[in-house]
């Protein structure tokens, strides 16, 4: 989940056409510099079917997490062919790395990874077709045209359809990736045209789409109980009083591994409906055996990292300059205390898999988004060859992150195993809520000094982490040592104190980024306040006059991209402008934020309202976005950014997994609230075009929306919120 994609590509790639299904096959295979995650070799394949009838039928590569790329990455493909859109079909690919490469849904990578391959592909399929034309005609193909899934040759008035020419296009020899010409970005007619999502006549109409949606012939129905403290082992079960329950077919306890993310101790029941399995489990009364995590909480991880900022942290990440010293001679010096708590994905549809065990083969329908690594987990524990496993790729209902493991996957094909009959395994919210691989919680100990101008002139953050236990942090806790303000700063520290956990964590959309960007940009809006200046000049200030600074694909920061955001986001909302007048006793103010994360360059204005008793109302959200030159699906890049948002406030306002006795203590949306359809503010969004390669959207726009609202509730309130969720009794009026 880096920040950084390399999406240049060597220009040595393989084209291949095959006939199939009575008209043409592309294949487009494509060796990239870099892969997903620093994976070096990832591979980006895309086949396109024509029908004789001129139906074009383009498969998606990637899972579908309601990110959009079943509709954007054919869009990609159409385009450079140059077909209506409404002559696409879209097929999802099943999990096939032979064929397609890496397939994967996270880091925002599937525009920036895929943008210029998967045109080719449209590219290399309309030249191919023109080249068939061209020979039945008896003329040059450059005096050929296209338009529409139609070839034309303009001197003699002849033209004929893509579905008549298919058959003869498939016989054709590739062509050479360094002769095709892609189309100018101002002639297009798919590409930046808003289409909705090819699902969403299916999900409106309530059609069977996701995997909780599966159903196989002979399928049994299954439910896995897991210690509520994460790995603990089974002492005992009543089985038999499980199996006693009417359509129960069988029980069992799993013994499993420590591996949090692999299959884990439990006891599955197998059963004619997912009722009946419920009712089952009710009737196990599962004794569970002592595990060290029993020893873990909130609590004491919160007086863990108390001890650390009088102690004193266990190393040093970056140190530039003195701070000490720089520190000592300012004019000015602020400390503050942040903190944030662990949180969960919360996808609507609970993690399920459907998987069919059958002579020594596994088939596996799952709502996963990383599938070969699930496939990878599941050979390895079942003891067969990955060869053996045939993976549909099923549509998730959400993700954010969380389906990046593969926990449920396994413990569905150990079940069928078991079994001995197809089963579909379906967790419960509770289960969902509490087994997740959850955001980290982190502390953060802040000093920063201003001189007599304002100007920042020393930063130190000795931050406060959860640890492997191993001397490193948890998953997805780990801090770069140039995140920002880093490098901005002439004078900078940042330490590091390691609290060991027990608890299960990972990646949640925007990671890092989720809870970095609440700290860093609410205590640079405290330095605003503290040198009486405009936040946003203040911010425009700590940026200087640098352009980009450090490596692309690893540390690169532009600086001026960021300016660009922030001064644009100033004239887009009424920044500076005064407020609109409330209700007696409800305060209300502005504030700003921004944030670089996953290539993409965000500023937010939140317009928020507080009441007498400390009840919050978001009014209004104001959004600038830079991720580059081209915006795909108009309509999906809204949607996306608009998500963001809210999942950011939802966040913000309400959300925390609170851990006693080493289990969380939430587990279900009473104790865990999203944000609701009346709560949800307009969101405002403008996309500033820059000439940089496009980027993706799925996680930029929520970091810089966290600080954003508390950094407003300050304007309002004049009360910091140094922690979350935000606290409403700190709110209430005198």
């Amino acid at each position: 989940m880096a920040d950084g994609f390399t999406t240049g590509a060597s220009r040595r790639d393989f084209l291949k056409v095959s006939a199939a299904a009575g008209g043409l096959m592309l294949s487009f295979s494509l060796a990239g510099k870099a892969g997903a995650e620093g994976q070096a070799g990832a591979k980006i394949n895309a086949y396109v079917t024509i029908a004789p009838d001129g139906v074009v039928s383009i498969v998606s590569k990637n899972p579908e997490i309601g990110q959009g790329v079943k509709t954007s990455l054919p869009m990609m493909i159409a385009e450079e062919l140059d077909v209506d859109w409404a002559q696409v079909r879209t097929v999802q690919a099943d999990g096939d790395p032979a064929t397609y490469g890496r397939q994967f849904a996270g880091g925002s990578a599937a525009t920036p990874l895929h943008f210029d391959q998967l045109r080719q592909v449209g590219a290399a399929g309309r030249a191919m077709l023109i080249t068939a034309a061209a020979k039945d005609w008896g003329v040059d193909p450059a005096t050929c045209t296209t338009a529409s899934g139609v070839v034309f040759h303009k001197a003699s008035g002849r033209k004929a359809s893509y579905g008549a020419l298919a058959a003869k296009a498939a016989t054709l020899p590739a062509p050479d990736s360094k002769t095709l010409k892609l189309k100018d970005p101002k002639t297009y007619k798919i590409i930046g045209k808003p289409h909705a999502q090819v699902d969403t006549p299916a999900i409106v109409t309530g059609k069977p789409l996701f995997g909780i949606d599966v159903q196989v012939p002979g399928m049994l129905y299954a439910t896995f109980e897991k210690a509520p403290v994460f790995g603990a082992k089974v002492k005992s079960a009543d089985l038999a009083a499980a199996m006693a329950v009417k359509g129960v077919r069988k029980a069992f306890i799993v013994d499993g591994g420590t591996e949090l993310n692999g299959l884990l101790p439990g006891v599955a029941v197998v059963a004619d409906s997912w009722w009946a399995a419920r009712k089952g489990r009710e009737k196990l009364n599962i004794q569970w055996a002592e595990h060290p995590t029993s020893m873990q909480s909130t609590a004491a991880y919160d007086a863990a990292a108390a001890a650390f900022a009088k102690t004193g942290p266990q190393r040093t990440e970056r140190a530039d300059g003195d701070v000490d010293g720089a520190l000592k001679s300012a004019a000015k010096t602020v400390s503050a205390a942040y903190a944030y708590p662990f949180i969960a994905h919360a996808a609507l549809e609970p993690q399920n898999c459907t998987a069919h065990f059958k002579d020594g083969k596994l088939e596996i329908w799952a709502p996963t988004q990383n599938p070969e690594p699930g496939r990878q987990l599941v050979a390895k524990t079942l003891g067969i060859a990955p060869e053996a496993i045939a993976l549909h790729m099923i549509r998730c209902g959400g993700g954010f992150g969380r389906r990046l493991s593969n926990d449920y996957m396994v413990e569905a094909a150990w079940i069928a195993r078991e079994a001995g009959a197809p089963v579909k395994l379906l967790w419960t919210r509770e289960d969902d809520l509490r087994h997740d691989f959850y955001r980290p919680a982190g502390w953060h100990h802040l000093s920063a000094g201003l001189d007599a101008n304002g100007t920042v002139v020393a930063w130190k953050n000795h931050f406060v982490t959860l640890g492997d236990g191993k001397g490193q942090p948890a998953p997805s806790a780990r801090m770069a040592p140039h995140e920002f303000p880093a490098r901005f700063v002439p004078n900078f520290r940042y330490d590091l104190s390691l609290i060991p956990t027990g608890v299960p964590t990972g990646p949640l959309r925007a990671p890092g980024s989720n809870a970095y960007a609440f700290v860093m940009q609410s205590f640079i809006d405290e330095l605003a306040h503290a040198a009486g200046a405009d936040p946003i000049d203040f911010q425009l200030k700590l940026l200087g006059d640098q352009g980009l600074i450090g490596t692309p694909g690893k540390d690169a920061y532009d600086a001026g991209r960021m300016r660009g955001v922030l001064k644009r986001v100033r004239e887009v909302a009424p920044w500076g402008k005064p407020l609109a007048k409330r209700p007696a006793g409800v305060r209300a103010g502005r504030g700003v934020a921004c944030y670089f994360s996953h290539l993409g360059y965000f500023a937010e204005v939140v317009e928020a309202s507080v009441g007498p008793d400390g009840a919050i109302k978001v009014d209004k959200v104001w959004v600038v976005a830079d991720v580059g030159r081209q915006i795909v699906n108009p309509s999906g890049a809204l949607n996306q950014v608009q998500g963001s948002v809210i999942d950011g406030l939802s966040a913000a306002l309400n959300q925390k997994i609170t851990i006693v006795d080493g289990a969380a203590a939430e587990a279900n949306f009473d104790a865990y609230p999203l944000l609701r359809m009346a709560d949800a503010p307009p969101v405002v969004v403008d996309f500033l075009i820059t000439d940089y390669p496009p980027t993706g959207l799925g996680e930029p726009a929520l970091p810089p929306v966290l600080p954003a609202l508390t950094n407003a509730i300050f304007a309002a309130t004049g009360v910091r919120v140094r922690r979350l969720p935000v606290d409403n009794e700190r709110l209430k009026s005198a």
